[in-house]
Order: structure tokens, then sequence, then C-alpha cells
């Protein structure tokens, strides 16, 4: 098991920023694929960005241009940067980490964006 803890979420207006952040708790968070996933009421959980090992970073379509995921390995947290918020980013964001074909999930966090 690999505990994986997000934080960061809150309320913000239209417009704003927030920057979450996913603490994971093992030495080898180097070789850790790291995904941002977002799960909005009565909606799927999708994909909103993901950085793996090499650094290289994908985002979903719905938050290209706006959201930044980075990763620290020194510190074993990764981030997601979130600018030009908008009503629809509202949802429970999670952070995943993956070894192998293992998944492990955090509790999500929090984000509500008002109009």
């Amino acid at each position: 098991q690999v505990p994986v803890v997000e934080s960061g979420g809150g309320l913000v207006q239209a417009g704003g920023s927030l920057r979450l952040s996913c603490g994971v708790k093992t030495k080898i968070f180097s070789s850790l694929t790291l995904g941002w996933y977002r799960q909005a009421p009565g909606k799927e959980r999708e994909l909103v960005a993901g950085v793996y090992t090499n650094g290289q970073r994908k985002y979903g379509d719905s938050v290209k241009g706006r959201f930044t995921v980075s990763r620290d390995n020194a510190n074993h947290a990764a981030y997601l940067q979130m600018n030009s918020l908008k009503p629809e980013d509202t949802a429970v964001y999670y952070c995943k980490v993956s070894i192998g074909s293992n998944d492990y999930w955090g509790q999500g966090t929090q984000v509500t964006v008002s109009s």
C-alpha cells in the first residue's frame, strides 16, 4: 500500500487559480507515474493531467493551456496548478500513482468554482 494524500482544494471564483498538492509516502517516488483525475457529480472520473517518470506530461482536452502538472521527486510530491478556472471545473480531484500494474488513489480534494 502506498499512502497518497491530496490537499489544496477549496472554493474559488471563476477566473481564479488553485494549486493542488499530492504527497506520496514511498522511497520509489521517482519510479511512479502520477496522474490527476476528477469526478463531478453524476459524471465519470476523467483524466485531468499526468506526468511520467521521464517528465513527459499529458493533459485532458478541457484543461489544456490552463492547468499545469509537475512533480518534485526530492520531496515526493506532485502538483496541479489550475488557472483560469471555470464553473465546469468543479469536481473532486484525485491523485493516482501507478507502480507497474498497481494503482493507488488518494481520498480526493473538493474544488468548487463559482460563477
